[in-house]
């Protein structure tokens, strides 16, 4: 009998989201001459045609596939690996792509065991302009190409299923993972673009001897990432909070009607001083005090530094806010 093949895939995808540039670098994202990413997409029908189409810095297909014969693994391998993308820069009329360099693609040997096979792949490359930051001595501002990279692991056990995680990523910018459908399945939650601007270079980097662990939550729903561009790119321009650890962000019983969207990090969700969920990037709150005379239902605080936006609920379709609270109602009691 010949053996059976199977192939399973996990794939992640880089991108700037808005507002998630600092200091210096800045500035040419909010003059225009290059520019912030748009969300990727739900499902990923053809990852060649984002590339082509700048919509992601780069990305980490890690396929592979494995060959049982009775209870026995007979084969493995890998099968496909990064994918880097460009920088389009607009100067006048003009855009200019300046393309990433890719570094080698790290695959690790596969962990056989007795009913399944791990395979790990490390995929990054040199931004395509270089990074300014600020430093202490002339000329006060240096250029240097950071990194930017993800580690995804993918188990293929012998009766054809499969596990997929981000085991690894760089501070910055936003890394978005799939199955092997395509599907959004899990995101980074916590982007950091100044320890990235000031470390992720040379030896601290996974073709160095370094890696940065991955803080991964789940996925928002549909409603609220078609909210998000509402926030973000509506008619009234969003007030941007950084908070602290520890930070709150919205208090129980307190008169507001603020709603809020996670831009970056992760959230505690408390009732009656009681813990109830936690919510990370992507994630609509707020929308229950606008809707229910303007006092909060829940406590909203930071269990990580976290970015947030704030809006107006009337910038905010009415129908859509009370989709978006009766489907809160039933996961947790938001604020």
């Amino acid at each position: 009998m010949a053996p059976v093949r199977y192939e399973s895939s996990v794939t992640a995808i880089s991108w700037i989201p808005s507002e998630a540039i600092e200091g210096l670098s800045k500035i040419p994202f909010e003059m225009g001459v290059t520019h912030y990413d748009e969300p990727p997409p739900d499902k990923i029908d053809d990852l060649e045609a984002l590339r082509k189409t700048d919509r992601f810095r780069e990305a980490n297909e890690l396929r592979a596939y494995i060959e049982v014969e009775g209870d026995e693994i007979v084969d493995q391998g890998y099968l496909a690996g990064g994918h880097v993308g460009s920088t389009t820069v607009r100067l006048g009329p003009a855009a200019i792509r300046f393309a990433a360099v890719h570094l080698p693609d790290i695959q690790q040997p596969p962990e056989i065991g007795p009913s399944s096979v791990r395979f790990v792949q490390t995929v990054g490359g040199r931004m395509g302009l270089p990074t300014p930051r600020a430093v202490k001595r002339k000329p006060f501002v240096q250029f240097w190409p950071s990194i930017a990279w993800s580690t995804l692991e993918l188990t293929i056990n012998t009766d054809g299923t499969s596990r997929r995680g981000l085991l690894g990523a760089s501070p910055f910018p936003r890394h978005w993972v799939y199955d092997e459908r395509g599907w959004l399945v899990f995101k980074s939650g916590l982007v950091d673009f100044g320890t990235w601007a000031n470390e992720s270079f040379g030896d601290r980097t996974p073709w160095g001897d370094h890696d940065s662990p991955a803080f991964v939550t789940a996925v928002e729903s549909a409603l609220e990432r078609e909210l998000s561009t509402t926030i973000m790119r509506g008619g009234a321009k969003p007030r941007i909070r950084t908070l602290d650890i520890g930070a709150a962000l919205a208090t129980q019983g307190e008169k507001a009607t603020d709603v809020f969207l996670i831009l970056d990090g992760m959230l505690v969700v408390e009732v009656d001083g009681r813990e109830v969920a936690e919510i990370g990037p992507g994630a609509v709150v707020g929308e229950r005090a606008a809707l229910e005379g303007g006092v909060r239902t829940a406590s909203l605080r930071a269990a990580t530094r976290a970015r947030v936006a704030a809006i107006a609920p009337d910038q905010l379709g009415h129908a859509e806010l009370e989709t978006l609270a009766e489907m809160h109602h039933h996961e947790h009691a938001p604020a």
